[in-house]
Parts: C-alpha cells; structure tokens; sequence
C-alpha cells in the first residue's frame, strides 16, 4: 500500500513512519510535513535511507500542493497526524491552529474524495472532551462523552474531528478517527512538558510547574500509541471514533518529581508559576473499545517508558540542543 503521512517529521507522526517501516516494509511511506517550528527533517534521518519513503514539504492547506501530491502517488491510505498542537501557542494565536487544524483536513479529505482512498485516518486529542474533576476517579472519557474543548486548541481539533464524521455521513468517504491521551517518547519536541523538564534539569535550570502541579494526564508511550493506530487503519471500522488511553494517570508534579529522581536532580529546581487560563485538571480515558474491538492494550508502563524516554534524551543531546539553539531551523 501507498500511505501518506501528513506531520511526519514531528513527534507521533515520526515514531509512526518508523513504526510502519518497521512492521510493513512492504508498503509504501509518503511524509508531507511543512516544517513548521515543531518539524525537524533530522527527525527522518535514517527514515530517508529506506527505498519506499519519500519527503514532500508542503502546507496540507495548500490545496494544490496537496491534489498535486495525490495525482503522484495515488495513496491507499492517509494518516493526518499535522496539527499546530500547543495550547499555550493557541491562547496567544488561535488563527493558525484554525487554518491548519480545520481547514487542512478539509483539503485533505477533499482530495481523498476526488483520487480515491481506502481510509483516512484522523489523530485527534482526548482534549476535545474538555476535563474531569480532580474528586471523581470513576469518570474517564469514552466515545460518547460529549465534546466540551476547553482552549483554542481542542476547539480546532474537536471542529476538525466533527468535520471528518460530516464527510463519512455526507460523502461516505471512509474515515476513522482516534483520540490519544499524552503521549512521550523519543522525539518530543523540547517545549512540552516532559522533554522540556529533562533538558532544564541536566541543565540545573529551573523547572516551571503551573500552578500547584496538581493537574492529572494519562500517559501513553508513544510506541503503543503508533500500534494502535496502525490497528485501526488495517482493521477497524469506517466512521468510528477510537480512544487511545495508556491507563498512566499521574500529575504534572508526581511527573516532574520522577525526572528529577531518575537525573539525580534535586526537589528546589522545581518552580511554581502562574497557572495558564483554562487549564485541564484531569484527562482520563477508558479504551475499552479499541481493547475489544481490535484487542489493543497499553503494552508500557510509565515507570518504564519514561525511563526510556529520559535515556533517549541523554543519548541525543545533539538533537534537541539543536533545536533549542534553533540551529535545526
């Protein structure tokens, strides 16, 4: 099969074409990536040494880029993994998130609807759900919680996600959709949460926790998140929407505090800031469907993804100290 990649020089969607490469070296991987702030085309070094993978930069906005690339290499598949995904980057811009997050799956699906396409697959956010209180460890997020986005962000994915389920109703194109909790792993771009701790600690900087760090994420390895996608792709079913949890649940500072113990860092570097405006106390997710439907579980344990993860980091300084110094660019 030909399958298209949009967003694959950044984080998930790189793990993805690795993944993919791996697993179905028989298929075919197109990466379209506009090499926005958050690709790095160092990412798909060694990706870029396989005989089936091909790297087109351009704007899946950009709907003649888009119908140009499809006329090329007629996909089976597209996986849209491109998004502006910061919520901090969202509250001082929404504009961009609006234009890329909406109106480029809408190009995309526009174009799957004019060539032709077994599936296309939305990676969507369990943020589209809005929150869960801190008090209620009962409640997690299924399929049917209703969508209540909390920032500019989530709104543009929820509208991106209501858009992909609109075109399988009123086009039958052939979609799917999943909605992951947070994922870490290699290739975390610096300014999140868990890669930028890392780099501050080895740095003895300090270590921004908004608020009281008491807000609760579920954590799902990155790895595990590309395997389930990958499952959804080949086997599951036309207009339905998939969540993707890594029953992780932890809070930011219970996160921070364990970087800390792994680089053998002290508690002090930990600074307390002023919290961002309509934060997220707890995201959960049940992946009961995913599980039954196409026997997919979580295979990684926090414990020891993120010490994975942090030797990732110790290993690829050139990497990520690349980007900080903005020499990527």
């Amino acid at each position: 099969m030909n399958i298209i990649v949009t967003g694959g020089a950044g984080f998930i969607g790189s793990n993805f074409i690795y993944y993919e490469l791996e697993e179905h070296p028989e298929d075919r991987i197109i990466c379209l990536d506009n090499l926005t702030y958050a690709g790095n085309l160092s990412t798909l070094e060694m990706a870029m040494k396989a005989s089936d993978f091909r790297f087109v930069k351009a704007d899946i906005a950009n709907r003649e880029a888009v119908y140009k690339l499809f006329e090329e290499e007629h996909p089976d598949i597209v996986v849209n993994f491109a998004a502006e995904s910061h919520v901090d980057r969202s509250i001082k811009d929404p504009s961009i998130f609006l234009q890329t997050n909406i109106i480029g799956t809408g190009v995309l699906m526009d174009a799957c609807r004019k060539y032709g396409i077994e599936r296309y697959h939305q990676v969507s956010t369990d943020e589209v759900y809005g929150d869960l209180p801190l008090d209620r460890k009962d409640l997690f997020f299924t399929e049917n919680t209703p969508i209540h986005a909390s920032s500019p962000y989530s709104s543009s994915k929820a509208g991106a996600d209501l858009l992909v389920l609109a075109y399988y109703r009123t086009f039958e194109l052939p979609v799917s959709i999943t909605r992951c909790s947070n994922n870490y792993g290699p290739y975390h771009f610096p300014e999140k949460l868990i890669p930028l701790m890392i780099s501050r600690a080895l740095a003895n900087r300090p270590l921004p926790v908004y608020g009281k760090g008491e807000n609760v994420r579920d954590w799902l390895y990155v790895k595990d998140h590309c395997k389930a996608i990958d499952l959804v792709i080949r086997k599951g079913r036309s207009g339905e929407v998939y969540n993707i949890g890594g029953h992780n649940e932890r809070t930011n500072l219970e996160v921070v505090k364990t970087i800390l113990r792994v680089l053998g860092k002290p508690d002090n570097l930990i600074s307390y800031v002023t919290d961002r405006p309509g934060h997220d106390m707890r995201y959960a997710i049940d992946p009961a469907k995913i599980h039954s439907e196409l026997g997919w579980m979580p295979e990684t344990k926090f414990e020891d993804g993120i010490k994975t993860t942090i030797q990732w980091y110790l290993d690829n300084r050139k990497w990520w100290e690349g980007i900080l110094t903005g020499e990527y660019t």
